[in-house]
């Protein structure tokens, strides 16, 4: 058996065929944190929220208030625009 067949258990799970000698160390590390689909949380906010159903969940409620809300206004704002002013007659 030569030399590069053989395989050590170091507690590496890397075989002996992956080769990373073109490789470049933290080539994408800066751009980590700027994916679209990874947020950082404050660490005050991570007992409340200890997983991304949590983090969703309370996004989703919040959006549903908040578009009911401008919704409300919205339709308010029709139903003033929409209504005949009366001009008082004069005596």
């Amino acid at each position: 058996m030569r030399k590069s067949q053989i395989v050590r258990d170091n507690g590496d799970d890397m075989l002996p065929e992956y080769d990373f000698t073109g490789g470049v160390r933290g080539k994408y590390a800066r751009e980590f944190g700027r994916s679209r689909n990874i947020r950082i949380l404050a660490p005050d906010l991570l007992e409340a929220f200890p997983d991304s159903e949590s983090v969703n969940e309370a996004l989703h409620m919040f959006v549903r208030i908040t578009m009911a809300e401008v919704t409300k206004k919205l339709s308010a704002q029709t139903v003033r625009a929409s209504k005949p002013t009366r001009k008082k007659a004069r005596s």
